[in-house]
């Protein structure tokens, strides 16, 4: 099978990527490199000892994309292809829903066209808004509360709508949680552009000395410490929820949670980097961060009774595998301003 993988030189989409080929996939990545680094396809094939295809495009290119699937008669669809920031999202709203929106449409569109009959796509534990955790895949999804939630909501509703009108259009919605770590190699991992907009990436550069020190945004939420909780997720266990999504047989529409059922709180999270790592991490309590919610955990049971897939790894190896990579990375691609 040939596997169309936009945003595929991203964090998720490049260990996707090594996952997919590790199955003898045939793989074609696009990506415009707004937030990832050409560096990352050398990489690929050398953790998997195969080679990827690569070509720059941005997914919102209507006639590139339909040129692309032309050509290569692709099987699926892997959409990662978007902005993931919320706090970034709330202050540049309107590129988020361009980018997030437009690229989804067209995707979609061309995929319907060249009678492309999956297309799994990136979705976000965000579209369950301000809710109460653990959430499942059957809770009425409430306002979200960032742009960056609302583009995937919409993406969702887009996506389903779609499904719906064309019968032979399967799509699986997978809501991530909050992938950390990185590869095990210590080859590929999440380099951010620019200062960090997720926490662990943050942690890591405060590690090697690249920033001084961390924020943490509230420590007066109503939670086991005061500072938020989310479900951290192995980020090559999110890579193999994408492998079991594509070799199932569901159709129509299906959405899964992809997480842990786990809720750990901010603070956890780094004395756990701390005591694995054996190494400081000085940080500095500010006030919440516009769009964040207390508590978010996924209810997992679905993805585990319908596509066979589980979490398997720990906080420590999540903690660990992210500084490895840190640790390896010669050069870092990013402003330490």
């Amino acid at each position: 099978m040939k596997i169309l993988v936009s945003g595929g030189l991203g964090y998720i989409g490049s260990h996707t990527v090594v996952e997919l080929l590790e199955k003898n996939y045939e793989v074609v990545i696009i990506d415009n490199l707004n937030n990832s680094h050409i560096e990352v396809q050398s990489k690929i094939n050398r953790i998997t000892s195969k080679k990827c295809t690569f070509i720059e495009l941005d997914a919102t290119d209507y006639e590139g994309l339909k040129e692309i699937c032309k050509m290569h008669h692709f099987d699926s669809i892997i959409h990662f292809a978007g902005y993931k920031a919320v706090g970034e999202s709330t202050a540049e709203p309107l590129m988020y829903y361009y980018n997030n929106v437009v690229s989804t449409i067209t995707l979609a569109r061309v995929g319907i066209e060249e009678k492309i009959n999956k297309f799994i796509f990136s979705s976000s534990a965000t579209v369950y808004g301000d809710g109460v955790s653990p959430f499942n895949e059957d809770m009425a999804l409430l306002e979200r509360t960032n742009p960056y939630g609302e583009t995937k909501a919409m993406s969702e509703r887009i996506l389903i709508d779609a499904s719906r009108a064309n019968p032979d259009f399967n799509v699986i919605l997978l809501r991530y949680f909050n992938p950390i770590g990185a590869h095990k190699s210590g080859l590929i991992g999440e380099v951010p552009k620019g200062i960090p907009n997720n926490l662990m990436p943050y942690i890591t550069q405060v590690a090697k000395g690249i920033r001084e020190k961390l924020w943490i945004f509230g420590n007066d939420y109503d939670t086991i410490d005061g500072t938020g909780v989310r479900d951290y997720i192995h980020v090559v266990d999110l890579a193999k929820g994408h492998v079991a999504a594509l070799e199932s047989v569901k159709k129509s529409c299906n959405i899964f949670n992809l997480g842990t059922g786990k809720g750990i709180s901010v603070l956890e999270l780094v004395n756990t980097f701390m005591r694995v790592n054996k190494i400081n991490i000085p940080y500095e309590i500010t006030n919440r961060r516009p769009g964040d919610i207390a508590v978010s955990y996924a209810d997992v049971s679905k993805a585990q009774n319908e596509l066979n897939w589980k979490a398997e790894l720990t906080l420590d190896d999540m903690v660990r595998d992210a500084w490895n990579f840190e640790k390896n990375l010669k050069k870092h691609l990013v402003d330490s301003s």
